[in-house]
């Protein structure tokens, strides 16, 4: 055990260096700085940003689709706490396709125009 009437208190007092040695922490923390610098930049310079630019864009553009995702998800939750409201929305979305579906695909006439109306659209934006 200790005793406390015998302890004594020591107090730790760091030792003084001259400013500008080899030891200096200022000195230390700028060379090592300068190195990391250094390092940083070079690893910047082997970059390509032409490509980094399309990552960056694909990766900026899958960032706004998920964020769509999720308030749309949220939306949807929401509508679908109201009692009645999925319901009439799913007869909606039905009388909707059904009507588009007459007036595009009944005759065939009708389908030969749609058929060609997504060829166009295909050559137009694919190519």
């Amino acid at each position: 055990m200790i005793d406390p009437a015998n302890a004594k208190i020591q107090s730790f007092t760091p030792p003084t260096r001259p400013p500008g040695t080899q030891d200096d922490p200022a000195l230390t923390f700028s060379k090592r700085y300068d190195e990391a610098i250094s390092k940083i930049n070079s690893s910047l310079d082997k970059v390509d940003w032409e490509k980094a630019g399309r990552i960056g864009t694909i990766a900026g553009i899958l960032l706004v689709v998920s964020l769509g995702l999720v308030l749309v998800n949220s939306v949807l939750a929401t509508i679908h706490l109201i009692p009645v409201l999925p319901g009439l929305l799913q007869l909606l979305g039905l009388v909707v396709a059904v009507q588009w579906c007459y007036q595009n695909l009944y005759t065939k006439d009708k389908r030969q125009a749609f058929v060609e109306r997504l060829r166009n659209l295909r050559k137009e934006y694919l190519g």
